[in-house]
């Protein structure tokens, strides 16, 4: 579906942008900042969501999981970087089982955002290509 293939690579580049350019002072004023909690909890459940729709419905229908793997992967990734992660950092009580993922995911964010925002544009530009 063009509609999921869409989503994804906006997701994907938007999901990117926050968490990599989270920390400047000038872009936390922004409304699609790091800071919005609202915003990334919307974005964090569109963004697994439209991972794992991209896995049930590829772009091809030659290769099954193979054409939309790298991508599918990447939103859902970056989608429990922004519900269990971002959203996470601000809570009171630091102890349970999604407070230690949201801190492990947290950990590797600047290199994840960069890898989410490489492959939001490769798989704009060639979204037909068998691994990705």
């Amino acid at each position: 579906m063009i509609q999921l293939y869409f989503l994804s690579v906006l997701c994907n580049g938007l999901a990117g942008f926050i968490l990599f350019a989270g920390d400047d002072k000038g872009i936390e004023s922004a409304p699609f900042s790091i800071s919005n909690p609202t915003f990334n909890l919307v974005l964090g459940i569109l963004s697994a969501v439209t991972g794992i729709l991209k896995l049930l419905s590829p772009l091809r229908n030659g290769l099954f999981i193979l054409g939309d793997l790298l991508p599918a992967a990447a939103g859902i990734v970056s989608g429990l970087i922004l519900i269990f992660g971002i959203n996470r950092q601000s809570a009171d009580s630091k102890t349970g089982e999604l407070d230690h993922l949201g801190t492990n995911l947290l950990v590797f964010r600047r290199p994840i955002a960069l890898g989410l925002m490489i492959t939001a544009v490769v798989h704009f530009i060639f979204g037909e290509l068998i691994f990705l």
